[in-house]
C-alpha cells in the first residue's frame, strides 16, 4: 500500500512539474492583458518578443493616442530615449493579479534571483507593498518605486543595449540561414520586428514556425530589407 501511495505522489509531482511553465516570466495566453491593436499586438513594440512569454515583466504606455506594450521596462525606456517617443500613462503588470496597474503606484523588487528581461537585473512589480516584500523575502532584491527603476534603467541603458545587440547579431545570422532554407522570399520592408513577425505568421512564408525561429527570421528580415 505504501508503495502505491508513493507512486501516486511521485506521479502527481511529475504532472505538476510538467504543467509549470519553464519560463518564470511566462503566463498562459488567456491570463495576459494585451493592449496593442492590430496584427502586432502579441509582440513587444521594440524588440518584437512575444509578450505573454515575458508577461510578468510587461509594461504598457500610450503614444499619439495609441497603446504600446513592451516585454520590459528596458524596451520602454529605449523607445523613449532612442526612438524619441513621448510615452505617457505608464502601466506595469502586477505580479499578484496579473493585471496592468499604474506604474507610479507599483512597488518594484529589483535584482531578485528571478530572471531579468532585456537586462541582467530583474524588475518585478506588485500592487501592494506587502506582496512586494513577500516576494523580496523569498527571492531577494531591493524595493524601489517607479522613478527609481526608470533612473536605474537609464543608467544601465548603454550596457544593456550593447549586450542585446550582441545577442541579436548571433540571432540574425541564424535567422539568415533559416530564411534561406525554410522560407519563400519576400521583398517587403519592415519597420519593426513585431511587424515582420506578424507578416511571417499571416503569410506563412516560412510555414507554421514559432518561438526562437520566428524571432530570428523576423530580426533578419528587418535587418536585410532596410
Amino acid at each position: 500500500m505504501k508503495k502505491i501511495i508513493l507512486s501516486i505522489c511521485i506521479l502527481a509531482i511529475g504532472l505538476s512539474a510538467a504543467q509549470m511553465p519553464k519560463n518564470y516570466r511566462a503566463v498562459p495566453m488567456d491570463k495576459a492583458t494585451l493592449v496593442k491593436q492590430g496584427k502586432e499586438k502579441m509582440y513587444c513594440s521594440v524588440c518584437g518578443m512575444t509578450l505573454p512569454m515575458f508577461y510578468r515583466t510587461n509594461h504598457a504606455a500610450d503614444h499619439d493616442g495609441k497603446h504600446d506594450q513592451y516585454c520590459s521596462i528596458t524596451c520602454a525606456i529605449e523607445d523613449m530615449v532612442v526612438n524619441h517617443k513621448k510615452l505617457t500613462n505608464f502601466r506595469v503588470v502586477d505580479n499578484t493579479t496579473l493585471k496592468l496597474i499604474p506604474s507610479k503606484d507599483a512597488f518594484f523588487i529589483v535584482g531578485s534571483k528571478k530572471p531579468g528581461t532585456m537586462s541582467n537585473i530583474s524588475k518585478y512589480a506588485f500592487g501592494t507593498k506587502e506582496a512586494a516584500l513577500k516576494f523580496q523575502k523569498e527571492n531577494g532584491g531591493e524595493l524601489m518605486n517607479f522613478e527609481q527603476v526608470v533612473a536605474l534603467v537609464k543608467k544601465n541603458q548603454a550596457k544593456d543595449m550593447a549586450a542585446t545587440k550582441k545577442r541579436q547579431a548571433k540571432a540574425i545570422k541564424k535567422g539568415a540561414m533559416m530564411y534561406a532554407k525554410m522560407c519563400k522570399k519576400t521583398d517587403k520592408k519592415f519597420t519593426s520586428i513585431a511587424e515582420a513577425k506578424a507578416y511571417i505568421k499571416e503569410s506563412q512564408i516560412c510555414g507554421n514556425i514559432k518561438g526562437k525561429k520566428l524571432q530570428a527570421i523576423a530580426m533578419y528580415l528587418v535587418q536585410a530589407n532596410k
